[in-house]
């Protein structure tokens, strides 16, 4: 991709509380990510990954403290912290069906008037996702799964991420397309974006992630790289499978 708009990024977030409807979703959850770093999430349905992956991109009102080197994000409006460098890929899309390819990527750049750099980072996405190109007058509504998913991440990344969250990019996609996500994940990385992924697939997650939190009832149960939770009992038992 091309240059970030922040040279150096560290995110910390540090929710206290989550609230959703009415109950405690989230609590009491730190953790950082540094530049240019994949750090996944792990948890079954219901652990708080998503209400997690909102509070941090303000679409969820979170009690803590949100940082985005070292600036205060906690009382700044969604499409503020959008302004800020963080996007949000969220779970099931969310895209707009009636809508072509092409238009669904521009969206993500709505804040922007950077015209060229904007075309250059388009292009940067089709170099990603070369199908994309292909079906750019296309709706959106008619392509696969994991098309849609490629159109979801692309659509993110025009607004130029310095963080980039993800939330389940595999769900419900066919395995040749998962693996061709996941690969994208790692070159989006080595482009200089971070990237908070939560994930249920935990042996994609725990391949390409450079740390990984393991997020249970709110809380963060474990957490460490990706080789030291590989290696856990618990998580080889509750997550990969392996006795």
């Amino acid at each position: 991709m091309s240059p970030q708009l922040f040279a150096v990024v560290t995110s910390i977030a540090i929710i206290t509380m989550v609230y959703v409807g009415g109950l405690h979703a989230v609590r009491d959850v730190s953790f950082s990510v540094a530049p240019a770093e994949v750090v996944g999430i792990l948890g079954p349905n219901g652990a708080g990954k998503s209400t997690l992956l909102k509070a941090i991109s303000r679409a969820q009102p979170s009690i803590g403290t949100l940082e985005l080197r070292a600036e205060s994000l906690q009382n700044t409006p969604a499409h503020a912290v959008v302004g800020k460098g963080i996007c949000h890929c969220p779970e099931g899309r969310r895209l707009f069906p009636e809508l072509t390819v092409l238009k669904n990527l521009m969206l993500g750049a709505y804040l922007r008037r950077d015209q060229a750099a904007i075309e250059a980072d388009l292009a940067q996405v089709y170099q990603l996702f070369p199908i994309l190109q292909e079906r750019g007058a296309q709706v959106v509504s008619t392509l696969s799964g994991g098309q849609q998913q490629m159109v979801a991440i692309g659509r993110a990344l025009m607004g130029r991420p310095a963080l980039l969250l993800l939330d389940e990019p595999s769900v419900g996609i066919a395995h040749r397309l998962k693996m061709e996500i996941f690969g994208a994940i790692k070159r989006i990385q080595k482009s200089g974006s971070a990237i908070l992924m939560a994930e249920q697939d935990a042996q994609s997650a725990l391949r390409i992630a450079d740390r990984v939190y393991v997020l249970e009832h709110g809380r963060v149960g474990r957490e460490g790289s990706s080789a030291e939770l590989a290696a856990d009992d618990y998580i080889r038992q509750a997550y990969l499978g392996v006795a």
